[in-house]
């Protein structure tokens, strides 16, 4: 297909109490027929890490949004970090969708993504064509939570974008050992920015309570109900072949009772894949293509 012009727009709109939201609204050339395709990222994350994903499949003419959600990215952080909460960002995901005038699409959802997409399913099934889910699955593996609740909201402070992307490096090194240098460098882009000099996370380290429940006796969490509302759902699951969050055994049971899942291992990446390499782009626009 010949590469069509891709238009990138940030997008606002206010909340129901008030927040400001932001999200990424790529629209190709073209009569924009196709259905649409939503970017959900993961806890801490933010719409940057799907450009290069919605790049992609906007040349093969699809309009992607992707999404901040709030304290995240260019949106309003929330004076009240309770409200980081899963019931609170769906009211926002649906308050973004209906001001993009978006009644259905293909959902991609990283981790904390993929838990709003299988809680879609439960709960507004019709606004689901075909899901992706990247490594996240219906038990979340409480080893890899303690491990993200190690290093969530540690601010920068005084450090350089080169010693945090060390820092980067050293803390997810083990888990992404086939990482090209531009890989790591654009995911340090996207975790970090630097305002008035000074290096700061793109998220409101308040997030950081989200995960206070976490200890060292903690079981896994389960979306079991969730994951079975999506077995009429066309899904893709990708698995960061090093992953902590999404075992192997979860993984294969995942297509129990699901006929139209499709799987991807991503190898040499951990939680959760970055969706930054060719292969994995090239397959979620494949699946794109075929279901949606």
């Amino acid at each position: 297909m010949a590469e069509q012009s891709v238009r990138r727009e940030s997008r606002f709109l206010t909340a129901g109490d008030g927040l400001r939201l932001h999200y990424v609204d790529y629209a190709p050339a073209g009569d924009g027929a196709a259905i649409p395709v939503v970017c959900l990222a993961g806890l801490t994350r933010t719409a940057l890490d799907f450009d290069a994903l919605a790049r992609a499949l906007a040349e093969r003419g699809r309009r992607v949004l992707a999404l901040d959600y709030r304290g995240r990215g260019l949106s309003d952080w929330d004076k009240d970090w309770t409200r980081y909460s899963l019931d609170v960002e769906e009211a926002d995901i649906l308050a973004t969708l209906a001001a993009a005038g978006v009644e259905k699409a293909v959902f991609v959802g990283t981790s904390r993504g993929g838990i709003h997409v299988m809680r879609f399913s439960a709960r507004r099934p019709e606004i689901l064509k075909a899901a992706v889910v990247n490594d996240i699955g219906p038990v979340v593996d409480a080893g890899g939570l303690r491990r993200i609740k190690g290093y969530v909201g540690r601010e920068p402070g005084s450090a350089t974008m080169a010693v945090a992307l060390a820092a980067l490096k050293l803390i997810a090194g083990p888990q992404f050992p086939s990482l090209r240098q531009a890989e790591w460098e654009e995911w340090a882009r996207s975790t970090f920015v630097e305002t008035d000099g000074r290096l700061q996370l793109r998220y409101d380290p308040a997030l950081s309570h989200t995960l206070d429940e976490v200890g060292p006796d903690s079981g896994p969490i389960m979306f079991h109900d969730e994951w079975k509302a999506m077995a009429a759902i066309p899904t893709l699951v990708i698995r960061g072949g090093s992953s902590d969050l999404l075992s192997v055994e979860t993984f294969a049971a995942m297509g129990e009772g699901h006929p139209l899942l499709e799987r991807l291992t991503v190898p040499g990446q951990g939680h959760a894949p970055l969706l930054l390499d060719e292969g994995t782009i090239r397959a979620i626009g494949d699946f794109v293509e075929r279901v949606g």
